[in-house]
């Protein structure tokens, strides 16, 4: 029987989901907080160029002040320097509007300043739409830390559509991911007695089988909102499972190193996930070539040689995937490999 740990259950209290929903940002903050009066925005700059006018209206039609901050990247110098100026203004909510950076760092700042997060994405490239976690680039390498889920979502499917639609086929291959995150899971609680949810287990699943049966039909932009849901309903499994055991494993970990070892050269995160389950699937003995096959419906990449990394970059990262979260136990923990038996795998499924 598997240990059974307390954990608290945070859910976004509200999402809005559909066309032209940005409109409605400031009537939507006023209903999580009517006596609201400030709020800290914090985006990239393109997209402050994309969204900023329509932002700005919204809380002006609500009576509500704004201070905008631009952060490049989800570095804890961006993190630790935005948190200074956030601390002067003490606003009712902390909103991030963007990308997946973007709502890292304004979600990492709420969870620091015990302030509300209220998540606003423009594309559908991964699913921190609405978890707790938070993904952080580090001096040595990349991680993960567990922050806070938002209050609110507030996902415009006109908004996200008109993304560049690499992003939407990168949040497909996260998405994918959950098949082999999962599988790690039900291997830790099977071989190291540690807890697993299954409904948290099912809900992510059901999120990757989605993305697997209209493969074919996602690359038509009205399918937008099906993926948006299933990213928003993956995070939510997150915050059921009390972790990231449901959506991030070894296809994962092999995401980090490679990111570790290129330099960051290398794709986007959704992208290298989705090359990472094709692995992963093999190993675990599940049908890779399905995974393979929706991914080429959905136009992600592959290959190595489609994200602009080397062979050898893919070998290393199979040998340190492990290392960089060693307390996690996934596949890789049983399935030993040396530099042959690793460039062997990715040749197998075609990587390399």
């Amino acid at each position: 029987m598997t240990s059974d740990p307390n954990h608290l259950m945070e859910l976004p209290r509200k999402i809005l989901i559909g066309n032209d929903v940005i409109f409605q940002l400031g009537s939507f903050i006023k209903d999580l907080n009517d006596e609201a009066t400030t709020v800290i925005v914090i985006s990239g700059n393109t997209v402050k160029t994309r969204v900023g006018k329509v932002c700005i209206e919204a809380f002006d039609s609500s009576s509500l002040r704004h201070k905008w901050i631009e952060t490049p990247n989800a570095s804890m110098s961006d993190i630790n320097s935005s948190q200074s100026m956030i601390n002067h203004e003490q606003p009712n909510f902390i909103i991030g509007v963007g990308g997946g950076r973007s709502v890292d760092v304004a979600k990492m700042i709420s969870f620091n300043l015990n302030i509300p997060f209220i998540s606003v994405p423009t594309s559908a490239s991964h699913d921190g739409i609405s978890s707790p976690f938070v993904s952080i680039r580090g001096r040595d390498k990349p991680y993960s830390l567990k922050a806070n889920a938002p209050i609110g979502v507030i996902a415009d499917t006109k908004l996200i559509s008109e993304a560049p639609y690499r992003l939407q086929a990168s949040g497909c291959g996260d998405l994918i991911g959950k098949i082999t995150a999962v599988k790690d899971w039900e291997l830790a609680r099977d071989d190291k007695n540690e807890y697993f949810g299954s409904y948290a287990a099912n809900l992510a699943n059901m999120s990757a089988k989605i993305i697997m049966e209209n493969s074919g039909k996602l690359k038509n932009r009205g399918y937008t909102r099906t993926i948006v849901e299933a990213l928003i309903s993956a995070g939510v499994a997150s915050c059921i499972a009390g972790s990231s055991r449901p959506c991030s494993g070894s296809e994962h970990l092999f995401s980090h190193a490679l990111e570790y070892v290129s330099n960051g050269n290398c794709g986007l995160h959704g992208e290298r996930v989705g090359i990472g389950t094709i692995i992963m699937s093999k190993i675990h003995g599940l049908d890779y070539e399905s995974v393979i096959k929706t991914l080429e419906n959905v136009k992600a990449p592959t290959t190595a040689k489609e994200i602009d990394v080397s062979e050898e970059e893919i070998i290393k990262s199979l040998l340190i995937a492990q290392s960089l979260r060693p307390e996690r136990y996934t596949i890789l923990n049983k399935f030993k490999m040396d530099q042959d038996s690793a460039r062997e795998l990715a040749k197998s499924v075609s990587v390399v």
